[in-house]
């Protein structure tokens, strides 16, 4: 199983050293993907959680695709009903092929209405614009496949119904964000799914987080590598691990997430 970072590539302390740090420390410490945020329109209901400078996901990862190697590239999700789908393609395409095949296309629906308003996009429509853009993504790719084009992974997010038929129906794997394990546990049992790609929290804490509803991944360290291990076994291939929590000062003070991260690595590799 792989192990990825959802890095925020907005926030007041975000720059583009900074980006390069957090690229650095995740390729450093062995993660294998490293995945960034999408908005277009930072609106009040979205700068409250996500405000500027808010870096285009695309731009940001071809320019991190430059000074990293083996790590691969993803977006934790872009919301497809923002843009012509035959753009989206476009560009994770080029990106895909100028990163060397590195890029995973993680998409979603979206929630911010005011943005919507704002794109001049139908939030009503939204779910059903997400699965007529996956249509054309999969149309466009499937006709300018040729020799050496790689398809381009996609990961749909959210766990409604409405979002796990569209996994089946589109996606290369259901990519559910922040759940308990007994939520995605129940999912998996009641439906078959082309793979397993969650984005978990990444909270350590100094004591035991007790309760169902307790989010993956947080918790004291021996509790985040359990959350792991039984994500392993329910089928997971990659897990991202999420170490934002909601507050844009913490992107003052990366040192606090590389912390967390590098306790997780270290005591992947030290044996039990």
């Amino acid at each position: 199983m792989q192990l990825g970072v959802n890095v925020p590539n907005f926030g007041p302390g975000t720059d583009p050293g900074v980006l390069r740090e957090w690229a650095r420390t995740v390729e450093g410490l062995g993660f294998d993907l490293l995945m960034v945020s999408d908005h277009v329109a930072v609106t009040p209901d979205v700068a409250a959680r996500y405000p500027e400078p808010f870096y285009d996901p695309f731009t940001t990862l071809s320019w991190l695709a430059g000074i990293t190697t083996g790590l691969r590239l993803g977006t934790t999700v872009l919301v497809l009903p923002y843009r012509n789908p035959l753009l989206v393609a476009r560009m994770a395409t080029s990106l895909n092929r100028l990163s060397g095949g590195r890029f995973v296309l993680g998409v979603g629906v979206g929630w911010a209405r005011q943005e919507f308003d704002a794109l001049g996009v139908p939030f009503t429509a939204r779910g059903r614009l997400t699965d007529e853009y996956l249509g054309t993504l999969r149309d466009a790719w499937r006709s300018e496949a040729g020799p050496g084009a790689a398809p381009v992974p996609v990961w749909v997010g959210g766990h409604s119904d409405a979002a796990i038929r569209r996994t089946v129906r589109f996606g290369d794997a259901w990519h559910p964000l922040r759940l308990p394990l007994g939520r995605m546990r129940s999912v998996l049992t009641d439906h078959s799914l082309p793979a397993f790609a969650p984005r978990i929290a990444l909270r350590l804490t100094t004591t035991v987080v007790d309760g169902p509803e307790r989010p993956a991944g947080v918790g004291t360290i021996e509790q985040v590598l359990d959350d792991l291990d039984q994500l392993r076994l329910l089928g997971a291939d990659t897990v991202v691990l999420d170490p934002y929590h909601g507050d844009p000062e913490e992107t003052r003070r990366p040192d606090t997430a590389w912390q967390a991260l590098t306790a997780v690595a270290t005591h992947r590799r030290t044996p039990s």
